[in-house]
């Protein structure tokens, strides 16, 4: 590995490191969540096995919105469902900022065993992965059924379908110490080794991606949540025997939820004056509940 890799003290909490194997055409990101996903969490009471579905889903958020190469742009997950304890998941990404929510059946839900499957926790449903460019005003997203052994599987499937992009991605939650960590490791295969080209030649048998995707299936689950563990060490790990790996850490993640009465204001304007009449309480302002962080704001219209 070069010399110029970026090297790190700290445990790598709410941090994303970008990394690209040039040789092997590949590039990842590997992340760690510590307050900032304690910080989301807490906003509702969620039973445990709940609480890491939406760990994960954050993680993954994470992992995939740190893709994003322009300001203002935003990646924004979502697992509708309908048969199970969740019926709704909403996560999203922008700039660094993270927030997410879940709504769940609390009698179902707390019937939830470990390691239960997707179906059992969700019923039938689709995962979408919207990507809003703010820049060129332009909207892709693309729908997945909501199958496999972990969402992080779903959206492998996900990158197959919808990207034609080789991908492997691992996630793993630790919620039995007195706080949450959730990591993540996202590597996917390059066409010619340059991002931007065509994708004809990305395939899923290339020797080089081959062994780029078994080095990333090593990857223990205790090793993406080892708080001694920084994210440069962990790439190291995998990939030390490469001539050279480039990483570059992004900016640090924080919760961001964007609720305010100025935001809330201009949604209501849309509505007629009759309707926001209705709406008001007997103070003559509209209360809005932010799922998001679970705060009510009266709002003046």
């Amino acid at each position: 590995m070069n010399e110029d890799l970026p090297r790190s003290d700290d445990t790598g909490f709410d941090r994303v490191l970008a990394f690209t194997v040039p040789a092997r055409s590949a590039r990842g990101r590997v992340v760690r969540l510590g307050p900032v996903l304690e910080t989301v969490l807490s906003a509702h009471s969620y039973p445990k096995v709940v609480k890491h579905v939406l760990a994960e889903a954050l993680v993954l958020t994470a992992l995939m919105g740190s893709l994003l190469k322009e300001r203002g742009a935003q990646l924004t997950f979502q697992a509708q469902a309908e048969g199970g304890a969740v019926d709704l998941l909403v996560c999203d990404y922008r700039d660094g900022e993270l927030r997410g929510y879940l709504r769940h059946d609390p009698v179902l839900a707390e019937k939830l065993e470990e390691d239960c499957s997707l179906e059992t926790i969700f019923g039938t449903g689709y995962l979408a992965i919207t990507f809003d460019l703010d820049v060129s005003n332009e909207r892709y997203q693309g729908v997945v059924p909501l199958e496999g052994a972990s969402l992080a599987e779903a959206c492998e499937n996900y990158f197959a379908q919808s990207e034609q992009l080789p991908t492997v991605i691992r996630v793993a939650v630790r919620s039995n110490d007195p706080r949450c960590v959730a990591g993540g490791l996202l590597v996917q295969h390059l066409p010619d080794g340059e991002e931007g080209k065509e994708r004809l030649h990305a395939k899923e048998m290339h020797p080089d991606w081959e062994h780029v995707s078994i080095m990333t299936q090593s990857i223990r689950p205790a090793e993406l949540v080892d708080p001694v563990l920084n994210l440069e060490q962990l790439v190291w790990r995998l990939f030390h025997e490469e001539d050279e790996v480039r990483a570059e850490p992004l900016e640090p993640l924080q919760r961001g939820c964007r609720c305010s009465v100025e935001y809330y204001q201009s949604i209501l304007a849309a509505f007629p004056e009759a309707e926001r009449v209705d709406m008001r309480d007997e103070t003559g302002m509209v209360p809005v509940d932010c799922a998001f962080c679970s705060r009510i704001l009266h709002v003046p219209v």
